[in-house]
């Protein structure tokens, strides 16, 4: 075997892992419901009861800044959870795009989750030179979130809606315009000019 081709091998994973491919980036939307949230559980049992993609997702982690993050707690606002990596090229190059929304839309938060085997050190490195307003927390790639999906590409990123449902997931690269978008077509605001 030559000694180039086991890199080139892992170099063409991780773009395959990376992007869509030539098709356009695909997205699943969920029709609104009027359903309740599920009642409240302990954070343990809710975390382990909820099943990949729940309706009504839970997520409880520590931020990289070592602040506590309930999802619940954002009730009321749009939240945009957003699973990223710093060797993902689309990733990159929309975290400006998500960071002006976050900060532009008061109806509008924004949470990142490094899918990234990257200690937090290189976390926090990497974003010296990529600085976003939004928080972000390293995600555990083999024991992800139990109420999301295990990525099957980056980014993918879910809209999240004041109910606490997920309104819409994305696959693949998206901006603020897709995110303003989904809400309208949810009934939320309209972005304002």
């Amino acid at each position: 075997m030559r000694p180039y081709l086991p890199a080139l091998l892992t170099a063409a994973v991780l773009l395959a892992a990376c992007k869509p491919g030539a098709e356009a980036p695909r997205t699943e939307a969920r029709a609104p419901q009027p359903a309740s949230p599920p009642a409240a559980t302990a954070p343990d049992t809710a975390a382990a009861a909820a099943p990949a993609d729940a309706e009504y997702p839970t997520l409880q982690l520590a931020t990289i800044d070592g602040k506590a993050y309930d999802l619940a707690a954002h009730r009321g606002k749009w939240v945009v959870v957003n699973f990223w990596a710093t060797w993902c090229k689309p990733c990159v190059k929309e975290m400006p795009d998500l960071s002006a929304l976050d900060a532009m839309r008061e109806h509008i938060e924004v949470l990142g989750l490094a899918y990234d085997d990257s200690e937090p050190k290189d976390i926090q490195a990497f974003l010296q030179t990529h600085p976003v307003v939004y928080p972000i927390a390293i995600v555990d790639t083999f024991d992800p979130p139990k109420s999301f999906a295990t990525p099957r590409g980056l980014p993918t990123t879910y809209l999240i809606a004041p109910d606490g449902r997920v309104a819409k997931k994305f696959m693949g690269p998206i901006t603020a315009a897709d995110i303003e978008g989904a809400i309208m077509a949810a009934g939320g605001p309209k972005p304002a000019g």
